[in-house]
């Protein structure tokens, strides 16, 4: 079953303290218009961060826009289910966990599908040639991540049952160094930390290709999410003139993000080649995705409830 160790829930409920402390003390001290936005080393949410356009669209209704960086997934939603922040985006996994620890989050708007922006690795020369080879190897995951999907259904497709591999559960750095000094056998990761670990020589097993639909989401506090539809709305638009840029000059928003994430221009523009773009309403069809997602992890008993999706969608763009 999927829970927390006390040390870790510490950690991460700490983490959202020291956020809420970079904000204002609490939700309930923070502006009325104020919105506090998670955001990762990747993706087009940093390039609007690193653009500036959001503030100045939000000047005019007196909304303050206050950023937070996480490593990952997970953390972001554990500070948007403490209060910590209001808005954020990660992959389709980390939602259904935090949907299952509470009832404060809710989805309001995805890209499109990104299969191939995620991945399976082993090393160059390693004995590993198939998806069922994995049977009795340690994988490196972030838990709860997306690419804890993935590895959940390449399993499935190699025909090897997710308790016949060890997952160890590592943030994508300390995978990196774990997969680097052969400390595992493979490494489940997503862009541009799969970028990086091609670069390095890595050899993919499988991308998330016919297996997965890796849909980015974006995802907000319900009470925030109903009380702020406006604000939220200039968000998203602003995220999908973001895109709109980054499709038409790749390689202009690699050079941009590259100093950030401190990984090549070329190999970023080939992550970014990979990434679905197009910010959009939450569908039934996705809606129906994303459930598929929580009742193989009920299955599985990585989550400890079941969890009905639909009851975590707001929608804002209408």
């Amino acid at each position: 079953m999927f829970s927390l160790s006390l040390t870790r829930r510490a950690q991460l409920i700490g983490s959202a303290l020291v956020v809420a402390g970079l904000c204002g003390a609490s939700a309930a001290q923070a502006a009325d218009r104020t919105i506090r936005i998670g955001f990762q080393k990747y993706g087009t949410l940093i390039l609007l961060k690193g653009k500036g356009t959001l503030e100045e669209k939000l000047k005019p209704l007196g909304v303050e826009v206050k950023w937070a960086e996480f490593q990952f997934g997970p953390p972001l939603l554990e500070a948007v289910n403490a209060g910590a922040i209001d808005f954020g985006t990660t992959g389709e996994a980390p939602p259904i966990f935090a949907q299952a620890a509470s009832a404060r989050l809710v989805y309001v708007a995805n890209d499109p599908p990104s299969p191939k922006a995620e991945a399976v690795l082993v090393p160059k020369d390693s004995p590993i040639k198939t998806l069922a080879d994995l049977k009795g190897k340690k994988v490196a995951v972030a838990k709860g991540s997306n690419a804890h999907f993935l590895l959940v259904k390449a399993l499935e497709k190699g025909g090897v049952s997710y308790s016949d591999i060890t997952p160890s559960f590592l943030t994508p750095a300390d995978g990196r160094a774990a997969f680097e000094r052969g400390a595992v056998d493979a490494w489940s990761v997503w862009d541009p930390f799969y970028a990086a670990g091609e670069a390095a020589g890595a050899r993919v097993l499988t991308d998330g290709e016919g297996l997965v639909n890796n849909h980015q989401f974006f995802l907000s506090a319900r009470d925030y999410a109903e009380k702020n539809a406006d604000v939220l709305k200039i968000v998203l638009a602003e995220l999908r003139a973001v895109e709109d840029w980054v499709q038409k000059d790749p390689q202009a928003a690699a050079t941009e993000l590259a100093p950030i994430v401190g990984i090549p221009t070329p190999l970023l523009q080939r992550a970014i080649g990979r990434l679905g773009l197009g910010v959009g309403s939450i569908t039934p069809e996705t809606v129906a995705a994303q459930q598929r997602i929580a009742d193989t992890f009920l299955e599985l008993k990585l989550i400890p409830k079941p969890i009905t999706v639909a009851d975590a969608v707001v929608e804002v763009l209408k």
